[in-house]
């Protein structure tokens, strides 16, 4: 590259290292885990641009298969229909990979979703501090679980450390978080020949 010559953003779509990920995926997805505020959609969604692969945002098909928001679920029904409606919405789309999935923060902790994440896509932890998720959830009304944070946390850690990879999801641009995912990604599916060329 020339002096002085800028680098293509991001958004341009995939490079050859990208290629070759979504390539070595084969029909399996990226499955992003972690609480409410790690980020899991935003991040998602910048992946899924880089890799050339649709995002799926769980909870966005949740509400649209139940025709209410998770709000109105957790009101109507309480967690634990919800959560077997979450179980049935993620064993679905794990069928139609390759795909950037994020899902709701509590989804790891049914041992049949596990099981199918492990089986059908390759995870990835967005762990993010406290401090960092509380700041950012703190104004939405609409995450019913926003106020048990920090309660919930502790319980749902040793389930996302389950995951295949740990990515740190903290307060820098979003694409510094994608470069991460991208570089463990590379390392478990693409030869260490082929990112030389």
């Amino acid at each position: 590259m020339a002096d002085g010559a800028l680098q293509k953003p991001a958004e341009t779509g995939p490079g050859p290292v990208e290629t070759r990920i979504a390539a070595a995926l084969g029909r399996r997805s990226v499955v992003l885990v972690g609480m409410m505020g790690a980020g899991k959609s935003s991040v998602g969604r910048r992946l899924s641009a880089r890799l050339g692969i649709p995002f799926i945002d769980a909870d966005t098909e949740i509400e649209q298969a139940a025709a209410m928001t998770i709000a109105e679920i957790f009101a109507k029904h309480g967690e634990p229909e919800f959560r077997k409606g979450e179980a049935r919405v993620i064993a679905r789309l794990l069928d139609n990979g390759p795909q950037v999935l994020a899902t709701g923060g509590g989804a790891v902790m049914d041992s049949a979703t596990r099981a199918l994440i492990a089986a059908k896509g390759i995870s990835i932890w967005l762990k993010a501090d406290l401090d960092v998720l509380l700041r950012r959830t703190k104004r939405r009304a609409e995450r019913p679980l926003a106020e048990r944070i920090a309660t919930l946390l502790p319980q749902r850690e040793p389930f996302y450390a389950q995951a295949d990879f740990t990515v740190m999801s903290r307060d820098e641009p979003h694409d510094i978080v994608v470069d991460d995912i991208i570089a463990a990604l590379a390392q478990k599916l693409v030869p260490a020949e082929e990112k030389q060329s």
